[in-house]
């Protein structure tokens, strides 16, 4: 997944030992952990390829990502905001539900339990 990650741009380009193989060094990591984590949270790929394209054109771009971050940042909350309405009307739907077994078992009893 990494190599993808790489080929596509969003981590940095990872340097190869004599190999041939991709050593990666903790900076390298980090970036495929925060890239992890972002993708994880549904910021789009174009987003974080971006932000890395921002990222390697130096701290010229600093305010940009800043922006960039802040903007998904808000609609993350809103992503949010919107998962909790769905947990709650899940959460109405299966207490009901519950409910209606309670409601069925009773009517398995026998009269004499």
């Amino acid at each position: 997944m990494t190599a993808s990650y790489e080929r596509i741009g969003l981590i940095p380009h990872v340097n190869r030992n004599k190999s041939g193989i991709r050593d990666y060094t903790e900076e390298d990591c980090k970036w495929v952990e925060f890239i992890k984590c972002m993708r994880g949270a549904g910021l789009p790929i174009e987003v974080l390829i971006e932000y890395v394209t921002l990222f390697q054109q130096g701290d010229a771009t600093i305010k940009v990502r800043k922006e960039l971050l802040t903007e998904q940042r808000k609609l993350f909350i809103e992503k949010m905001k919107d998962m909790e309405k769905t947990l709650k009307r899940l959460d109405y739907k299966i207490a009901n539900y519950e409910q209606a077994v309670v409601q069925t078992e009773k009517g398995l009893r026998s009269p004499t339990d």
